[in-house]
């Protein structure tokens, strides 16, 4: 399996993962007795690190569908190369830092918004090396 692919494997179970901690803090945090039968919780009601823990969750799945599809396209197309891979792992490690840092609060202005960026330059990378890759073939 290429890194990219093992890339994609990691940030899947993120995703699907990431919903954890707002889920346990909504329970933690929302009496049920206040808001019987409330789904979705109002978030007004929870804490702040609950509240950003959703965010993170729908932050990642925003940015997981054209990772997920860049790397499936340079997969299903042969067209890989080191510096896909290495993006595709830079990608991972930015996202992870991201969803603890945005959770924990720790990645404050201005170091959480160049996390996402930096993110997003990988997806970037990637699109253009595949293009490359397309165009010398």
């Amino acid at each position: 399996m290429t890194l990219e692919l093992w890339s994609l494997l990691g940030c899947s179970v993120l995703v699907a993962s990431l919903w954890i901690p707002y889920i346990v803090g909504v329970n933690l945090h929302l009496p049920h007795t206040e808001a019987p039968g409330l789904r979705p919780p109002d978030t007004r009601l929870l804490p702040d690190w609950v509240q950003r823990a959703n965010r993170a969750h729908i932050n990642l799945v925003e940015q997981f569908a054209p990772f997920a599809a860049l790397v499936l396209l340079s997969t299903l197309t042969g067209l890989s190369s080191p510096m896909i891979g290495w993006a595709a792992i830079a990608f991972l490690g930015l996202r992870i830092a991201h969803a603890i840092g945005y959770i924990t609060a720790r990645a404050q202005l201005p170091l959480r918004p160049i996390i996402f960026t930096g993110a997003w330059l990988c997806l970037c990378i990637i699109a253009f090396e595949i293009a490359r890759l397309a165009l010398m073939t």
